[in-house]
């Protein structure tokens, strides 16, 4: 039969030499740690140039972590399935009108309707081919600012719900821009890009023409090739979005 033997406690005391021995200690771990965020703030600062070499460690870093965020997107969609079973069984039903139309204006509820879609793509340009005066390679591709004009005709336009890609736009949505690729909350895409909303068409058409950001796009449209295509939808579908309401 073992015995258990309480612990004793043992008194320590701290020597001077004890004391200057750990003062060396925190004095060499400091020293470590800022020499570590020295060699980080010249790797970040040597890798800031977009348009260069940096762009691909970039693009790479961006596309492993859109992976990664695909995979929790999918966690949480299949929790929240399992909460909305649990609790719809329990809201009043004079609740529920009132919930069904905040979940629609928050995205967490799927829309049928009609609608527009647009398709913005790069300019065909071969290489070597010689690019008029006063335009550079910039000017031949999608960017960022290219598809938010879009979405913004959109939410002025009255829409009820809108779509890039296939992603379901919320308030914490945000269109970035990493080289030629579009970055939308972890997901990384290349053009062409498409933007559906649903809503109603007139509305939709009117916002849309007379955008200051549309309106330069097409007039880059006319001059270089840009991709713009517009089809009406008379009935088409918007999933609910499927990840974390906070970014």
């Amino acid at each position: 039969m073992n015995v258990i033997r309480p612990q004793r406690w043992k008194t320590l005391w701290i020597t001077p030499q004890r004391h200057n021995l750990a003062k060396h200690l925190v004095a060499g771990l400091i020293a470590a740690v800022a020499g570590l965020l020295f060699v980080a703030s010249h790797v970040t600062a040597s890798g800031t140039d977009l348009r260069t070499g940096g762009v691909e460690d970039l693009r790479d870093l961006v596309i492993y972590r859109a992976g990664h965020v695909a995979r929790l997107a999918q966690d949480v969609g299949n929790l929240d399935n399992k909460v909305s079973n649990l609790t719809g069984k329990h809201i009043p039903t004079a609740l529920t009108a009132q919930q069904q139309a905040l979940d629609e204006q928050a995205g967490n509820t799927g829309l049928l309707g009609p609608g527009l879609v647009v398709t913005l793509d790069d300019a065909p340009h071969q290489a070597g081919e010689t690019l008029p005066i006063s335009v550079g390679p910039d000017d031949l591709v999608v960017h960022q600012q290219d598809v938010q004009a879009v979405v913004n005709a959109f939410w002025r336009g009255g829409a009820r719900g809108v779509q890039v890609m296939d992603q379901r736009l919320i308030s914490t949505s945000a269109i970035r821009c990493v080289g030629n690729t579009l970055l939308l909350q972890g997901r990384v895409y290349s053009p062409p890009f498409r933007i559906s909303a649903i809503g109603n068409v007139p509305d939709l058409e009117d916002a849309l023409y007379s955008e200051p950001g549309v309106v330069l796009y097409r007039d880059y449209v006319d001059r270089l090739k840009l991709g713009w295509n517009v089809k009406i939808k008379s009935s088409m579908y918007l999933p609910a979005w499927q990840g974390a309401i906070s970014q």
